[in-house]
Protein backbone atom coordinates (compact mmCIF):
# COMPACT_ATOMS: atom_id res chain seq x y z
CA UNK A 1 0.00 0.00 0.00
CA UNK A 2 1.32 3.59 -1.18
CA UNK A 3 -1.50 5.88 -1.31
CA UNK A 4 -4.98 5.75 0.82
CA UNK A 5 -8.69 6.87 -0.54
CA UNK A 6 -9.53 8.25 3.28
CA UNK A 7 -9.82 11.36 2.86
CA UNK A 8 -9.80 13.50 6.92
CA UNK A 9 -13.71 14.91 7.58
CA UNK A 10 -14.38 18.17 9.86
CA UNK A 11 -15.43 14.82 12.74
CA UNK A 12 -11.92 13.71 12.39
CA UNK A 13 -10.39 17.62 12.44
CA UNK A 14 -12.71 18.08 16.06
CA UNK A 15 -10.98 14.78 17.44
CA UNK A 16 -7.48 15.55 16.80
CA UNK A 17 -8.15 18.98 17.90
CA UNK A 18 -9.95 17.45 20.80
CA UNK A 19 -6.70 15.22 21.44
CA UNK A 20 -4.43 17.95 21.14
CA UNK A 21 -6.18 20.34 23.54
CA UNK A 22 -5.98 17.68 26.46
CA UNK A 23 -3.99 14.93 25.83
CA UNK A 24 -1.06 16.24 24.01
CA UNK A 25 1.18 16.56 26.91
CA UNK A 26 -0.11 13.84 28.88
CA UNK A 27 2.77 11.55 28.06
CA UNK A 28 5.92 14.32 28.18
CA UNK A 29 9.19 12.74 29.21
CA UNK A 30 12.79 13.83 29.00
CA UNK A 31 13.80 11.39 26.03
CA UNK A 32 10.85 12.60 23.27
CA UNK A 33 9.06 15.00 24.75
CA UNK A 34 5.97 15.62 22.94
CA UNK A 35 6.33 12.24 21.16
CA UNK A 36 3.98 10.28 22.05
CA UNK A 37 1.54 13.41 22.73
CA UNK A 38 1.63 13.90 18.64
CA UNK A 39 0.91 9.72 18.15
CA UNK A 40 -1.95 9.80 20.37
CA UNK A 41 -3.33 12.76 18.54
CA UNK A 42 -3.63 11.27 15.40
CA UNK A 43 -3.79 8.07 16.15
CA UNK A 44 -7.45 7.43 15.02
CA UNK A 45 -7.11 8.88 11.63
CA UNK A 46 -3.68 6.93 10.76
CA UNK A 47 -5.75 3.63 11.59
CA UNK A 48 -8.19 4.98 9.31
CA UNK A 49 -5.60 5.52 6.58
CA UNK A 50 -3.59 2.47 6.97
CA UNK A 51 -5.91 -0.07 8.48
CA UNK A 52 -5.62 -1.69 11.59
CA UNK A 53 -2.91 -3.76 12.12
CA UNK A 54 -0.69 -3.57 8.91
CA UNK A 55 2.80 -2.94 8.48
CA UNK A 56 2.27 0.54 6.77
CA UNK A 57 0.54 1.36 10.38
CA UNK A 58 3.05 0.18 12.53
CA UNK A 59 6.29 2.29 10.51
CA UNK A 60 4.47 5.19 10.42
CA UNK A 61 3.14 4.47 14.64
CA UNK A 62 6.90 4.32 15.13
CA UNK A 63 8.24 7.58 13.07
CA UNK A 64 4.99 9.52 15.01
CA UNK A 65 6.96 8.37 18.55
CA UNK A 66 10.03 9.72 17.73
CA UNK A 67 11.72 12.51 19.70
CA UNK A 68 8.89 16.21 18.83
CA UNK A 69 8.67 19.43 21.15
CA UNK A 70 7.21 22.27 19.71
CA UNK A 71 4.99 25.07 20.74
CA UNK A 72 1.65 23.59 21.96
CA UNK A 73 0.14 26.79 20.64
CA UNK A 74 0.63 25.65 17.06
CA UNK A 75 1.55 22.19 17.23
CA UNK A 76 -1.73 21.34 15.19
CA UNK A 77 -0.82 23.31 12.14
CA UNK A 78 2.09 20.67 11.72
CA UNK A 79 -0.14 18.22 12.04
CA UNK A 80 -2.56 19.49 9.59
CA UNK A 81 0.05 19.23 6.72
CA UNK A 82 1.18 15.92 8.18
CA UNK A 83 -2.13 14.30 7.31
CA UNK A 84 -2.62 16.25 3.87
CA UNK A 85 1.18 14.09 2.63
CA UNK A 86 -0.09 11.07 4.04
CA UNK A 87 -3.64 11.51 2.47
CA UNK A 88 -1.99 12.02 -0.75
CA UNK A 89 1.35 9.78 -0.77
CA UNK A 90 0.51 7.07 2.17
CA UNK A 91 3.62 5.40 3.77
CA UNK A 92 5.76 6.24 1.01
CA UNK A 93 5.78 10.04 2.41
CA UNK A 94 7.50 8.60 5.90
CA UNK A 95 10.30 10.69 5.66
CA UNK A 96 9.37 13.62 4.46
CA UNK A 97 6.44 13.89 7.34
CA UNK A 98 9.48 13.25 9.55
CA UNK A 99 11.79 15.83 8.01
CA UNK A 100 8.99 18.38 7.87
CA UNK A 101 7.88 17.52 11.72
CA UNK A 102 12.24 18.65 12.88
CA UNK A 103 12.12 21.26 10.33
CA UNK A 104 8.89 23.34 11.69
CA UNK A 105 9.28 22.03 14.91
CA UNK A 106 11.95 24.53 16.20
CA UNK A 107 10.87 27.77 14.36
CA UNK A 108 7.10 27.05 15.66
CA UNK A 109 8.54 26.73 19.30
CA UNK A 110 10.32 30.11 19.28
CA UNK A 111 7.34 31.82 17.44
CA UNK A 112 4.29 30.02 18.99
CA UNK A 113 5.76 30.80 22.82
CA UNK A 114 6.87 33.68 22.22
CA UNK A 115 3.44 35.52 20.52
CA UNK A 116 1.06 32.70 22.73
CA UNK A 117 2.85 32.08 25.63
CA UNK A 118 4.36 35.28 26.70
CA UNK A 119 3.27 38.63 24.54
CA UNK A 120 -0.57 38.11 24.38
CA UNK A 121 -0.98 37.28 27.74
CA UNK A 122 1.25 39.78 29.15
CA UNK A 123 -0.54 42.70 27.43
CA UNK A 124 -3.96 41.61 27.88
CA UNK A 125 -2.99 40.21 31.23
CA UNK A 126 -2.24 43.95 32.09
CA UNK A 127 -6.04 44.61 30.93
CA UNK A 128 -7.64 42.31 32.98
CA UNK A 129 -8.59 40.04 29.93
CA UNK A 130 -6.17 36.98 30.43
CA UNK A 131 -9.77 35.14 29.96
CA UNK A 132 -10.26 36.36 26.25
CA UNK A 133 -7.03 35.85 25.58
CA UNK A 134 -7.16 31.90 26.30
CA UNK A 135 -10.57 31.51 24.38
CA UNK A 136 -9.07 33.62 21.33
CA UNK A 137 -6.16 31.30 21.24
CA UNK A 138 -8.18 28.01 21.58
CA UNK A 139 -10.28 29.27 18.63
CA UNK A 140 -7.23 29.77 16.82
CA UNK A 141 -5.80 26.47 17.66
CA UNK A 142 -9.32 24.73 16.68
CA UNK A 143 -9.63 26.51 13.50
CA UNK A 144 -5.90 26.46 12.67
CA UNK A 145 -5.55 22.38 11.46
CA UNK A 146 -8.42 22.42 8.53
CA UNK A 147 -5.95 25.58 7.30
CA UNK A 148 -3.18 23.88 7.25
CA UNK A 149 -4.61 20.63 6.18
CA UNK A 150 -6.19 22.76 3.30
CA UNK A 151 -2.13 24.11 2.34
CA UNK A 152 -1.08 20.74 2.71
CA UNK A 153 -3.18 19.15 0.29
CA UNK A 154 -1.98 21.47 -1.87
CA UNK A 155 1.65 21.26 -1.21
CA UNK A 156 1.80 17.71 -2.26
CA UNK A 157 -0.32 18.11 -5.22
CA UNK A 158 0.56 21.11 -7.21
CA UNK A 159 4.08 21.62 -5.66
CA UNK A 160 5.74 17.84 -5.66
CA UNK A 161 8.80 18.87 -7.56
CA UNK A 162 9.35 21.69 -4.82
CA UNK A 163 9.03 19.05 -2.25
CA UNK A 164 12.26 17.92 -1.38
CA UNK A 165 13.50 21.35 -1.93
CA UNK A 166 10.88 22.78 1.08
CA UNK A 167 11.77 19.69 3.23
CA UNK A 168 15.56 20.14 3.04
CA UNK A 169 15.21 24.25 3.76
CA UNK A 170 12.42 22.97 6.81
CA UNK A 171 15.26 20.87 8.17
CA UNK A 172 18.34 23.29 8.12
CA UNK A 173 16.24 25.58 9.86
CA UNK A 174 15.82 23.11 12.20
CA UNK A 175 19.20 22.45 12.41
CA UNK A 176 20.16 26.32 12.57
CA UNK A 177 17.96 26.90 15.66
CA UNK A 178 19.37 24.22 17.38
CA UNK A 179 23.04 25.66 16.84
CA UNK A 180 21.61 29.20 17.96
CA UNK A 181 20.42 27.57 20.80
CA UNK A 182 23.43 25.73 21.95
CA UNK A 183 25.81 28.79 21.62
CA UNK A 184 23.17 31.03 23.69
CA UNK A 185 21.66 28.71 26.55
CA UNK A 186 24.98 26.39 27.45
CA UNK A 187 26.94 29.18 29.10
CA UNK A 188 30.42 27.00 30.34
CA UNK A 189 33.45 28.48 30.40
CA UNK A 190 37.18 27.49 31.28
CA UNK A 191 38.33 29.31 34.48
CA UNK A 192 41.83 26.98 34.63
CA UNK A 193 44.54 29.51 34.30
CA UNK A 194 47.62 27.71 33.81
CA UNK A 195 51.01 30.09 35.08
CA UNK A 196 54.53 29.71 33.20
CA UNK A 197 56.89 31.35 35.62
CA UNK A 198 55.10 35.57 35.78
CA UNK A 199 53.56 34.26 32.04
CA UNK A 200 49.22 33.41 33.46
CA UNK A 201 47.70 31.76 30.00
CA UNK A 202 43.58 32.64 30.08
CA UNK A 203 42.70 29.43 28.15
CA UNK A 204 39.35 30.48 27.63
CA UNK A 205 40.67 33.65 26.05
CA UNK A 206 42.66 31.18 23.45
CA UNK A 207 39.52 28.98 22.67
CA UNK A 208 37.85 32.08 22.29
CA UNK A 209 40.20 33.24 19.38
CA UNK A 210 40.11 29.31 17.70
CA UNK A 211 36.43 29.34 17.66
CA UNK A 212 33.77 31.62 20.46
CA UNK A 213 31.35 29.35 21.94
CA UNK A 214 33.55 26.20 21.34
CA UNK A 215 33.08 24.35 24.90
CA UNK A 216 29.58 24.47 24.81
CA UNK A 217 29.35 23.32 21.35
CA UNK A 218 32.13 20.19 22.57
CA UNK A 219 29.57 19.87 25.39
CA UNK A 220 26.57 19.35 22.96
CA UNK A 221 28.77 16.94 20.60
CA UNK A 222 29.73 14.64 23.75
CA UNK A 223 26.24 14.01 24.94
CA UNK A 224 25.11 13.79 21.46
CA UNK A 225 27.91 10.77 20.99
CA UNK A 226 26.58 9.22 24.18
CA UNK A 227 22.87 9.21 23.64
CA UNK A 228 24.17 6.93 20.41
CA UNK A 229 25.20 4.01 22.64
CA UNK A 230 23.27 1.29 23.26
CA UNK A 231 22.55 1.42 27.04
CA UNK A 232 22.97 5.14 27.42
CA UNK A 233 19.33 7.16 28.17
CA UNK A 234 18.30 10.79 28.31
CA UNK A 235 18.22 10.13 32.06
CA UNK A 236 21.44 8.44 32.37
CA UNK A 237 23.06 11.58 30.22
CA UNK A 238 21.64 13.84 32.36
CA UNK A 239 23.34 12.53 35.79
CA UNK A 240 26.54 12.05 33.51
CA UNK A 241 26.65 15.74 32.78
CA UNK A 242 25.73 16.52 36.41
CA UNK A 243 28.58 14.46 38.20
CA UNK A 244 31.44 15.66 35.47
CA UNK A 245 30.37 19.38 35.85
CA UNK A 246 30.42 19.28 39.59
CA UNK A 247 33.44 17.48 39.58
CA UNK A 248 35.36 19.87 37.09
CA UNK A 249 33.89 22.40 39.22
CA UNK A 250 35.33 21.50 41.91
CA UNK A 251 38.68 20.73 40.29
CA UNK A 252 38.30 24.42 38.83
CA UNK A 253 38.64 23.56 35.68
CA UNK A 254 35.14 25.34 34.48
CA UNK A 255 32.88 28.44 35.75
CA UNK A 256 29.42 29.65 34.68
Amino acid sequence: MTKSNYKLTKKDFNQINRRSLFGFQLGWNYERMQGSGYLYTILPQLRKIYGDGTPELKAMMKTHSQFFNTSNFLNTIITGIDMAIEEEEGVDARETVAGIKVGLMGPFAAIGDSIFGALLPTIFGALAANMAVNFGVMFFRWKQIEIAHKEGVSLVTTMQSRLTAITDAATLLGVFMVGALVATMINVHLSWTPAIGDLVIDVQNNVDMIMPRLLPAAIVGAVYWLLGKKNITSTKAIFIVLVVSVALSALGVIAK
